[in-house]
């Protein structure tokens, strides 16, 4: 069951779900706008002949910040943002992350599959973001780039995201997160 802006507004009082800083007239009817932040993580041409996703490739990648000037992301090219907003999950809810229509509408994807936040999430969410559009396309710090809307679960889940023994990669971040995916590979899960 989708959470309605009724159930998320009381939701957001009591605490068990947090959107932080929640901007004025960012609930919409079934769901929370979400901002853009200033960190971009760009991908950098590499002397690698491939990505390898059993090696560490954080060297793939340098952080850039949105200033004065939008960051031009060009057709094709492919990018790692992140919400302004803090998010934190309780055990019994999962989000569903999405763009906006509007921008959806001038080529900007914001996720390739990272559209999914478990129950027990705390941290800023990592954006994917590609322009499909044969245009550069403008991101500012800030701008609405999203939204989450809210999902029931039949029960509280018994470990959620972060607990001991789960491998969450990506819990607590506070910028785009490069892919961690090397970790799966050193504990056998791969």
């Amino acid at each position: 069951m989708v959470l309605s802006d009724r159930v998320i507004k009381t939701l957001l009082a009591e605490g068990k779900i947090v959107v932080e800083p929640l901007g004025e007239g960012c609930i919409q009817p079934a769901s929370v706008d979400v901002h853009l932040d200033k960190h971009i993580l760009v991908f950098r041409n590499s002397r690698r002949p491939f990505i390898d996703v059993r090696e560490d490739l954080s060297d793939l990648t340098e952080m850039e910040e949105i200033g004065e000037q939008p960051f031009m992301l060009h057709p094709g090219e492919f990018v790692l943002g992140s919400t302004l907003e803090t998010i934190e999950l309780p055990d019994d809810l999962v989000a569903r992350l999405e763009g906006k229509s509007s921008l959806g509408r001038i080529g900007l994807l914001i996720h390739s599959t990272a559209g999914y936040v478990d129950p027990g999430w705390k941290g800023r969410l990592t954006l994917e973001l590609s322009n499909v559009a044969n245009l550069p396309i403008t991101l500012y710090q800030g701008m609405k780039i999203g939204q989450l809307s809210f999902l029931q679960l039949s029960t509280p889940a018994d470990s959620p995201y972060g607990s001991p023994g789960l491998g969450s990669k990506y819990q607590g971040q506070t910028v785009p997160t490069a892919s961690r995916a090397y970790r799966d590979f050193e504990s056998g899960k791969g």
